[in-house]
């Protein structure tokens, strides 16, 4: 009899269970407490309890832990200097989704070199949580694969649904269950009612394939995630974070019923794919919050220890410090510069 399956896969590996990588690599105390304050922080901003404005920045992606290490170390002395005003959390994004082919992020190929070891990518991952959560500084990240968050989630203080996931059924799905707020970005079209139906449908129960700590496929029931919120991030229609976007995004998300709660993205689509259009973006939306537009709960920026980006090169020893190998982002710099606007004018 000819075979009929797996015949166009190369090898199927076991991998490391959730349950025995958080053995290796235990919650400590420290690093629970982060992550529990910093959820607990924005869920009562959501709710109206906090008045204080939300600022994910960091990398666009991690690459090398050491750089993720300094940037936490620069972030956390802001965070505790304006902590009054702003909740600061830190960008750790592992995970790369790709229009076509590319460098898929730390998790898939952690030695930049398309060896493609998910097994060290995740246990790297799950210690640069660890690390950044233990300096007192919380994470933002974004879940792009339905089976990570059994392996880190619980480090993670605020995720994004993405621009191509969120439309996914399995994101939605899966956000249903997620123990943090999350985020939807609006469609790379720019259409705004694909998130809108993403937090309704996050919102409620539901039942499906996934895994359990052991790595057993199992069948998941979700009790549903009440904490969520729209990402503007611009999309091919142009840009979506001036009052007028503002203003219509809020009339959408109370037609569908649903509070309206709005976060710009200040890079993508919004500043054209231009790093060095993300703090014009930020200070308009700064603007907006300082003259009373509540809706919008905070801001995201691709933001590195130095400015642009750079191709992954063959010799990885000539490697620039501190530059992104994704999306450009803006030097460490011109973030305090930022921060310090945003403090002076809220």
């Amino acid at each position: 009899m000819e075979t009929t399956q797996d015949l166009h896969i190369k090898s199927i590996r076991k991998l490391i269970t959730p349950a025995e990588l958080k053995q290796q690599i235990p919650m400590t105390e420290a690093a629970n407490d982060t992550v529990v304050t910093a959820r607990k922080t924005v869920k009562k901003i959501m709710a109206g309890g906090d008045d204080r404005f939300i600022v994910i920045t960091g990398p666009c992606s991690i690459h090398d832990p050491e750089i993720a290490y300094d940037y936490a170390r620069r972030l956390k002395p802001l965070i505790d200097k304006y902590a009054d005003k702003l909740v600061i959390l830190m960008r750790v994004y592992f995970e790369k989704p790709r229009t076509t082919v590319g460098w898929r992020g730390l998790i898939n190929d952690p030695g930049l070199d398309g060896t493609r070891d998910v097994e060290k990518g995740i246990a790297l991952g799950r210690e640069i949580l660890m690390k950044i959560n233990e300096m007192g500084v919380a994470v933002a990240s974004e879940v792009l694969d339905p089976v990570t968050p059994q392996y880190m989630a619980d480090l993670i203080s605020w995720s994004a649904i993405g621009a191509r996931t969120t439309e996914s059924q399995t994101h939605r799905e899966m956000t249903s269950g997620l123990s943090m707020p999350v985020g939807f970005k609006n469609s790379t079209e720019g259409n705004l009612q694909v998130a809108i139906d993403a937090m309704i449908s996050a919102m409620h129960e539901h039942s499906f394939l996934g895994i359990d700590q052991n790595g057993n496929t199992s069948i998941v029931e979700t009790m549903g995630n009440k904490w969520s919120h729209i990402v503007l991030r611009g999309g091919r229609s142009g840009v979506n974070f001036h009052a007028e976007n503002i203003k219509e995004t809020e009339i959408a998300m109370e037609k569908a019923g649903v509070k309206p709660l709005i976060m710009v993205d200040c890079s993508h689509a919004n500043s054209n794919k231009r790093f060095d259009l993300q703090p014009e973006v930020y200070r308009d939306v700064l603007a907006q919050r300082a003259s009373g537009t509540r809706s919008i709960i905070g801001v995201m920026l691709e933001s590195n220890i130095n400015e642009g980006k750079q191709s992954i090169p063959d010799d990885l020893s000539k490697l620039q410090y501190g530059v992104s190998v994704t999306d450009g982002c803006i030097s460490w710099e011109a973030t305090e510069e930022l921060l310090q606007e945003s403090y002076d004018q809220l």
